[in-house]
């Protein structure tokens, strides 16, 4: 850990570097943005060694996940950059006689950036690309759960950026809470929502502005789709979104299915056909599917299964390899619903199903607990789409498919309520870490009299046609046409 006073002093220094207001250049923000794209290129196949330590990932998905989604998002920042910086003319009244007005993006200072251990490249980098992008100074620090990519992280990363800017800090609890009790501009955090709280606690003290990217029980709806080709697709899209996501580590991971009671046998032997297909008949032995982090969140998953009802409910997989931290996909259908396997986010490849009469029971559910980060719906019923988009919450909905919003870069990404507050990605990466300066401009030529003391009912008549932008009513006040409405109190 890091010495208190030297923290400090970094963070000084840090702070008198920001204010020279280097990082407001756009060449420094365009020459950070290509050292982390060179850091991409360069350290790719070290990338790929440190998430296959760290996690088990194949580099094929590595790169599906992490490398291939930062290189797009950087390459549409060096695009965008001097779009996003520009100063926004803004509206005015045609009231505002002689008056301009237009909004500035402004970095927001020095800001922390706190990232999560299941994509420890991409929660680390893509939050990255938009402090720097907004030009601010900041401090990283790395899940210490995912060691092997921390460890690149803090020691090659800033070999290709701006070390009076940029800071990579690693260490566990205490090294964060020390980096908490620090004042910053803003604090981005993603992790578990318990973490959360405690960011948040942390940054009240100071009137921090925070970024919350949490989680919850993303559910997929399952409509019983009518052709086979139909069917296939959309259960290949739901356990690529369930197991081929970090081995379901991941927020935005189906965390469980809903269906119809009469669907579901179908449903369970395309599920067993499809797994077989992706991951093998012994899929520990084909590595298309990461392992589990550590033994704790092993012990974790397998506790799940230890009520007799919940492991009852299971119809494929179930099997555990402990050494290996190897879970095998795992389907179950109607776990009891008090059973912490479905009160808490999963966060790993137990996949259950929960069974309805009839889909559109589904909203119903779902309204009944924590608004997800996700919904997933798979139905060609465009009823039932209206219905899901207007009578739900969740961060984002998306039909027919999983976890593709969180590439598209010109759609927000972040939670509501539970699941976490703010959003980035692309530009509104850029927005998270600005701050859009107001700026009005006024001429001395024109002036409206009747806004200063002493007060009459002539002059409240004319702030109230004014308010309204009733043109008409404010030109007979002010010639004397119109009756003066005494009002006096």
């Amino acid at each position: 850990m890091e010495n208190p006073r030297d923290l400090e002093c970094d963070l000084k220094n840090m702070r008198k570097y920001y204010g020279i207001g280097k990082t407001k250049e756009i060449t420094w923000r365009e020459s950070q943005l290509k050292g982390l794209r060179a850091f991409l290129m360069e350290k790719e196949v070290e990338i790929f060694k440190a998430l296959k330590q760290d996690l088990g990932k194949h580099h094929v998905e590595a790169f599906r996940d992490e490398v291939g989604t930062l290189m797009k998002s950087l390459n549409f920042a060096l695009k965008s950059l001097k779009e996003w910086m520009s100063p926004k003319k803004a509206k005015l009244p045609q009231m505002a006689l002689l008056s301009s007005a237009e909004i500035i993006p402004e970095p927001l200072g020095l800001v922390l950036i706190i990232s999560s251990w299941n994509f420890p490249f991409g929660l680390s980098l893509e939050p990255l690309i938009g402090a720097i992008s907004a030009g601010n100074t900041m401090v990283l620090k790395p899940s210490e759960l995912s060691s092997a990519c921390s460890s690149l992280l803090a020691t090659a990363l800033p070999t290709y950026l701006d070390r009076k800017a940029i800071k990579v800090i690693q260490g566990g609890p205490d090294v964060a809470e020390q980096l908490l009790q620090q004042k910053w501009d803003k604090i981005f955090f993603t992790g578990s929502a318990r973490v959360g709280r405690i960011v948040m606690s942390a940054a009240a003290k100071h009137l921090t502005p925070i970024t919350l990217e949490l989680g919850g029980k993303c559910p997929a709806l399952l409509d019983s789709l009518s052709t086979s080709w139909d069917r296939e697709v959309a259960v290949k899209r739901i356990l690529v979104g369930k197991y081929g996501a970090c081995a379901g580590q991941a927020c935005i991971g189906i965390d469980y299915i809903l269906a119809e009671k009469k669907f579901t046998p179908t449903l369970v032997e395309l599920l067993k056909t499809q797994i077989k297909k992706m991951f093998g008949e012994n899929p520990k032995d084909i590595n298309s599917i990461a392992r589990i982090v550590n033994k704790q969140q092993f012990s974790r998953l397998k506790n799940l299964l230890v009520d007799l009802k919940v492991k009852a409910s299971i119809v494929y997989g179930g099997a555990m390899d402990e050494d290996n931290l190897f879970i095998e996909p795992t389907i179950l259908v109607d776990p009891p619903l008090e059973a912490e396997i479905m009160t808490d986010e999963i966060f790993g490849p137990l996949l259950p199903i929960i069974t309805v009469e009839k889909i559109e029971h589904s909203l119903e559910y779902i309204n009944t607990r924590p608004k997800p980060l996700a919904i997933y719906a798979f139905t060609k019923n465009k009823t039932l789409q209206r219905r899901i988009i207007s009578e739900t919450s969740s961060g984002s909905v998306t039909f027919d498919d999983a976890i593709i919003q969180y590439v598209a870069d010109t759609l927000p990404f972040g939670g509501v309520g539970e699941s976490g507050f703010g959003n980035y990605h692309g530009k509104f990466s850029f927005d998270t870490f600005s701050h859009m300066k107001a700026i009005t401009r006024r001429s001395y030529l024109s002036d409206f009299w009747f806004r200063y003391p002493p007060w009459n009912d002539k002059k409240l008549q004319l702030l109230e046609a004014a308010y309204n932008y009733d043109y008409l009513g404010l030109l007979l006040l002010i010639l004397g046409l119109r009756r003066i409405v005494n009002r006096s109190v």
